[in-house]
């Protein structure tokens, strides 16, 4: 079983647990759906991958802002 420290996941200072989830979670669903990983490990479990691969900066979490709607009057 893989190890992952939580002080190497949380380098970037904007990152949060919640947001660290979520991007562990829809990496992992790209994973399991047949995405090829961005590194070389020996896990199969789609989760640990996806942390992993967050763990060495192959992936991260980019937040965007919502688009502004136009008023229509």
């Amino acid at each position: 079983m893989s190890y992952i420290s939580l002080e190497k996941l949380f380098k970037n200072e904007g990152m949060s647990i919640f947001k660290l989830t979520l991007a562990a979670a829809a990496r992992a669903n790209e994973l399991a759906q047949g995405a090829q990983p961005l590194i070389k490990t020996a896990s199969k479990k789609v989760s640990t991958i996806a942390l992993e691969e967050i763990e060495s900066g192959k992936v991260g979490y980019e937040e965007t802002k919502p688009k502004s709607k136009k008023s229509a009057s």
